[in-house]
């Protein structure tokens, strides 16, 4: 088989779910993007997977300074990144988890546009950050974006399983910016909030830039994973 055959099975979609022919702002990604991420799911579920070790190696320092109760709220992105290595690997099993779509749809969406957004609103304060670290953290997430809109190849998103997305992230809110439980908010660090004698101090109004972006995207999850199930049943796409 030559390359470019191989390069055609990779953007074709031969065995994969049928195209959604939902709206653009529902499936932005153009279909043989799609194709290509689904085609080549398990290198996708490996990265993740590699990414989510990164990503609780980088959370360390947090780890030591967090009541260890809190631990599971703390490391969004790399849980986010879980989430979607779940979704792509029991897809290809033949055992997909609506439930686990949805948090997939919602982490990787929500963490892969909030740490860029970080990164950019608090960019001077980054500057102790080697550039190929910044630009690393930045596009990985962006590219945590892409892999949400994967998930609407192949997931219904039915009301339960989204409200369990919606309480997951929404005590994520919660926890990290507004009612912490135990300790002070648990959001990622971000060195606009100084550390003093190992508590974060969570002065504005950087405090309120992470919490609006957070929220805000958290809705966002919300109402693009209604919408979709409803644009799915509307075209008979689900039952």
């Amino acid at each position: 088989m030559d390359a470019a055959t191989r390069l055609r099975r990779l953007l074709d979609d031969d065995d994969l779910p049928a195209g959604t022919d939902l709206p653009r702002w529902l499936a932005p990604l153009p279909e043989w993007l799609e194709n290509f991420g689904l085609n080549i799911a398990w290198l996708v579920v490996v990265i993740n997977l590699v990414g989510t070790a990164f990503g609780f190696w980088y959370y360390g320092y947090q780890f030591s300074i967090e009541p260890v109760v809190m631990w599971p709220l703390v490391p969004d992105s790399p849980v986010a990144t879980l989430f979607i290595a779940l979704s792509l690997a029991l897809w290809k099993l033949g055992r997909s988890n609506e439930y686990v779509n949805a948090l997939a749809f919602f982490g990787c969406l929500k963490l892969g546009l909030w740490t860029p957004y970080v990164l950019l609103v608090f960019k001077s304060d980054f500057s102790y950050l080697h550039w190929a670290m910044y630009n690393f953290l930045f596009w990985s997430h962006l590219a945590m974006v892409v892999e949400a809109f994967l998930i609407q190849r192949y997931a219904e998103f039915p009301s339960l399983a989204v409200l369990v997305a919606v309480g997951w992230y929404g005590l994520n809110d919660l926890v990290d910016y507004f009612v912490p439980i135990v300790g002070t908010p648990h959001h990622t660090l971000i060195p606009a909030e100084p550390i003093v004698d190992g508590v974060v101090q969570h002065v504005s109004p950087a405090h309120e830039y992470a919490a609006a972006g957070a929220v805000l995207l958290t809705v966002a999850a919300t109402f693009l994973a209604l919408a979709t199930r409803v644009a799915k049943l509307e075209r008979g796409g689900i039952d």
